[in-house]
């Protein structure tokens, strides 16, 4: 089955060329110009990804990714004209997978858009590559044939990216995992200096598994170094 993809942007142009990359890729496409359209789509239709403008003519791209989030887990993908960190932080925080800054190439966005879709295929138990299937550390549960992660009983609510990067270092409990060695492992691309995406996503997953800033139970940064949950 072809997975479908939700395109939102104003700009007509971009819209329609994302558009016609996706379906010469064999994806099946729902485009909308403005948010409140795609807002109906998300509530009636099942999708598999979305592509997001961060700039909308009546929701805005963060507010539509927040309303999918509030349901929904699939891979999610902001398209901005901006270029500020803070901005690239913000959606990563509330639940944005990855980040494509305008002019792009459209081949950029379809190499994208596979790499989000097999992470999350990966991650939602269809992979048979893997033997084990469930991790428990001190009552923090999160088991890869359900996609489901709970804290003493409770189940959190992961994207399939915060599932993925919990369960990268599970596999690795006990040793240290470089922020580049978790970027290149989970996202799949190389990393470059001055990168905050492994930052604001670590930060994202302590505050869903209730982390104290000060002295996390789980996710512990080693200082220079990288990220570690021990054994």
């Amino acid at each position: 089955m072809n997975e479908s993809i939700l395109i939102v942007d104003d700009e007509k142009e971009i819209a329609d060329l994302i558009e016609v990359y996706l379906k010469n890729d064999g994806y099946a496409v729902y485009k909308f110009y403005n948010g409140a359209d795609a807002q109906r789509c998300v509530q009636t239709t099942k999708l598999d990804l979305a592509i997001l403008d961060v700039m909308l003519p009546d929701i805005d791209g963060f507010a539509l990714l927040k309303r999918i989030r509030e349901q929904h887990f699939y891979p999610v993908i902001m398209l901005t004209a901006k270029v500020e960190d803070a901005d690239k932080i913000m959606g990563l925080t509330i639940g944005a997978d990855d980040y494509i800054t305008k002019p792009f190439n459209p081949l950029e966005v379809v190499a994208r858009v596979k790499t989000q879709l097999r992470r999350y295929m990966r991650y939602n138990g269809n992979s048979a590559a893997e033997t084990i299937s469930e991790y428990d550390i001190r009552g923090l549960t999160i088991n890869k044939d359900t996609h489901k992660c709970t804290l003493f009983g409770v189940e959190r609510k992961l994207t399939p990216l915060e599932f993925s990067i919990l369960w990268y270092l599970c596999e690795r409990q006990g040793r240290v995992v470089s922020s580049e060695e978790l970027f290149e492992g989970v996202w799949g691309e190389k990393y470059l200096d001055q990168n905050n995406t492994v930052m604001a996503h670590i930060g994202r997953l302590r505050e869903k598994l209730d982390e104290p800033a000060r002295a996390p139970r789980f996710i512990k940064t080693v200082w220079g170094v990288g990220y570690t949950i021990d054994q």
